[in-house]
């Protein structure tokens, strides 16, 4: 749980990562003014473990580690943590153990994102539809990246906000016309059986959705990168890869229009992670709002939900810093009493 109110200010620093399935990036975040310095980003694969990398950033950044606090992209709910897309794994206490920490915090790097919500001005959301959010209701956000992520934010009778992880990444993506039929049958095929949002809600989604809808249109194309095919349907170069990426913000609509309802959140969609913000020049002109909407019965509520594109920097960094500091009020409060 982590309050909304006002309450004592936290002096000092505390390292903060988020750690993806590609990359770890490292900081130090003031907890009082919540500006981070040091950035370091770390590729996952050139460590053996979490705790190396965290011995790498204190040695080239020359920054103690003491409070630290990292979002990960996998479920942290117990002592043990293995990552979804990647191999490292550790135990949350024999880590702050082995490195003399004084605190450590683990968090879903979307309970992180959710976090994040409370923490962003104006400049650093883009709204995309919907009518006027309600800033005490329901909030979800999601993300595309090396996977895809989802978390939720709620706020409590007594004004309280509760940031709610999830693995709503890997539920089953549902095709909603002829061609989506086609491209879960080729997905279903190199998948074996089962097609989830992240299969094409994510950075190899897009590599995944270029190779369906060249086979939908019997063409062979080699595989290419999600970084490259963003930037052959930006350029207008590739057809297959601007319909690929048409339908990748087709699917994020129904995706994050099923979101909406779950929870019915009034306080809006945020769309964060690493492939979105890169598109965002064909997102206005694709089908990503009138999927949101295209509810049945329960249209007029989904049009009445924003949507936003969060652009701030190092979201994930910032509100695992902002869950940090509330638990080291708690205890501080604690010891007061």
């Amino acid at each position: 749980m982590v309050s909304s109110e006002h309450t004592p200010i936290i002096d000092g620093f505390a390292v903060v990562a988020d750690i993806g399935g590609t990359n770890a990036r490292f900081g130090r975040i003031n907890l009082d003014t919540f500006e981070l310095d040091r950035i370091q980003v770390f590729p996952c694969a050139d460590y053996l473990n979490l705790t190396d990398a965290m011995i790498a950033y204190r040695e080239q950044q020359d920054v103690p580690l003491e409070h630290v606090a990292i979002a990960i992209a996998c479920p942290a709910e117990s002592d043990a943590i293995q990552m979804t897309n990647h191999h490292w794994q550790f135990s949350v206490q024999g880590t702050k153990r082995a490195l003399g920490l004084k605190s450590f915090i683990v968090l879903n790097d979307f309970a992180a994102a959710a976090m994040s919500l409370v923490t962003l001005n104006k400049k650093e959301q883009k709204k995309i539809g919907g009518g006027k959010k309600q800033d005490d209701a329901p909030k979800a956000v999601l993300g595309a990246g090396t996977g895809l992520g989802v978390g939720h934010l709620i706020t409590l009778p007594n004004g309280d906000v509760m940031p709610l992880p999830g693995e709503g990444g890997h539920v089953d993506w549902a095709p909603i016309n002829e061609k989506e039929r086609v491209i879960y049958e080729f997905l279903a095929h190199r998948f074996e059986g089962r097609v989830s949002a992240e299969r094409v809600l994510s950075g190899p989604g897009l590599e995944n959705l270029y190779q369906a809808i060249a086979a939908y249109h019997d063409r062979a194309v080699p595989p290419l990168r999600a970084k490259t095919i963003g930037a052959r349907a930006l350029s207008g170069c590739d057809a297959i890869a601007t319909e690929a990426v048409e339908q990748f913000f087709a699917s994020l609509g129904s995706f994050a229009g099923n979101l909406a309802l779950t929870l019915n959140t009034r306080g809006g969609v945020y769309i964060g992670g690493g492939v979105v913000p890169k598109l965002l020049p064909m997102m206005a002109a694709s089908e990503f709002r009138s999927r949101f909407e295209q509810k049945g019965r329960f249209c007029n509520l989904a049009e009445s939900i924003p949507c936003y594109v969060i652009t701030a920097e190092h979201a994930g960094m910032r509100g695992v810093a902002q869950y940090l500091k509330q638990r080291l009020q708690q205890r501080q409060l604690t010891k007061e009493k």
